[in-house]
Parts: structure tokens; sequence; C-alpha cells
């Protein structure tokens, strides 16, 4: 038995992630930090692009749909590079922003492509006779969009919205390209300082896991909810 647990030990032994507590704690802090700012933002810019693309002005609506085959056609590292090394070399006053900064730009740009495709979707799932009811009591276009559709459009994406950022969530592993500390830099430093490669990069699998585990009970939770008031989820 004591031979099997050496065996065990000379694999994977949690000693070593304790040793590196702390900066496992920093990366996990990053990564919340760069995902929690860019789904705020990518939502805000992303509610944007979705009225512009549903708009009836087809300058706004070629606009929109430009931004969305752009990014999404794009690899996000790529974009990561472009706003990494491009905006502070197109404006030198962005040259001492931080990389967590600028990696939170780059995936605010990218998910809110995905944001706008959701929101629309949400708002177009409302039924036209919604819309028609609204109409009739003399509601403004605006009044419409308040009371009417956009309480049913965005309960109808929540479940999307919430898978989107579980992807989100993945997506900040590629900051550590940028130099951000998050946690797959945690891993990775632990790695090159043991040479431990199954402590450093499978705890943080297991981080990942965790948050996907995390967004799944979220969204059953709420689609629970939704369910027990009547809401319907159509995205």
């Amino acid at each position: 038995m004591p031979d099997a647990w050496n065996s065990i030990q000379s694999v994977f032994n949690f000693r070593f992630i304790l040793q590196y507590q702390d900066q496992f704690v920093l990366g996990i802090a990053n990564t919340i930090i760069a995902a929690g700012i860019s789904l705020l933002a990518s939502f805000a810019l992303g509610f944007v692009i979705a009225l512009m693309k549903i708009s009836s002005r087809r300058s706004l609506v070629y606009t929109a749909n430009s931004y969305i085959q752009v990014i999404r056609s794009t690899p996000l590292l790529l974009q990561i590079y472009i706003v990494y090394f491009g905006l502070p070399a197109a404006f030198p006053i962005l040259g001492g922003v931080p990389e967590i900064a600028l990696g939170t730009i780059a995936l605010t740009v990218h998910t809110a492509a995905y944001m706008a495709e959701i929101i629309r979707s949400g708002i177009l799932s409302v039924p036209r006779g919604q819309r028609e009811g609204a109409i009739a009591v003399g509601m403004t276009t605006w009044q419409q969009y308040r009371y009417v559709i956009l309480p049913q459009g965005i309960v109808n994406t929540i479940p999307a919205l919430l898978g989107q950022t579980a992807i989100l969530i993945k997506d900040t592993s590629l900051l550590s390209l940028i130099t951000v500390f998050d946690i797959v830099s945690a891993g990775m430093l632990l790695n090159s300082d043991l040479v431990r490669p199954n402590e450093g990069f499978l705890s943080v699998a297991f981080i990942f896991f965790v948050f996907y585990l995390a967004m799944v009970g979220i969204s059953k939770v709420v689609e629970r909810r939704l369910a027990g008031r009547g809401w319907r989820t159509s995205v």
C-alpha cells in the first residue's frame, strides 16, 4: 500500500499545488476580473449592435453585420494580439495600460459579436402579437422596447447568455499569452519551477471545470425559477 501511495504521489502530489496557492488565488482573481468586466461590457456593446442589426436603417444594419462577420471569422488570439500590440502603437498614450486591461478589451470586442446575435434572437422571439398590442394601446417605440419587448426578449436569452459566459471564462486562458497572470499562468509557473506538469496543468483544468459546473448550476436554477413564474425560454 505505501508503495502504491508513493507511486501516486510521484505522478500527482497535491503538496506542490499548496506551495503555489497564492499564485493560483491571484490567477483566479485576475480571471474573474477579466471575465466579469468583459461580460458586462460585451453585453452592453452587443445590445447596441443587436439594435443596429434589427434597425430599419440599412447603414446601421450593414455596420452591425460587418462587425459580427469580421469578429466571428477571425481567431480570438489574433484579435488579442491586434489589441495588445496595435492599440499602444496607434495611440502611444495607451503604452502604460496594464496587460489585463488590453486583454479585457479584446475579450469584450470578441464576445460582443456573439452577444449581439443572442440578444437579437431574444428580441425577435417576442410574439408579433405582443408588439401589435403595444402599438394598439398607443405606446411609442421606446415604450414598446422598455415595457414589452426587452423584458420578454432578455428573459428568453438567459440560457444562451449563461452558455456564452462559460465560453468567455474559458477564453480568458488566452490572456496568459500577453503576460496577464491568470489561472493558466499559475499552472505554467508551477511547472517551470518544479517541472511538475501534472500538478500544474491538471489543477488548472480542475479550476476551469469548477467554473463550468458553477455556470451549469446557475443556468439550471435560473431556468427552474423562470419556469415556475410561467416564463418560457426559447433561445
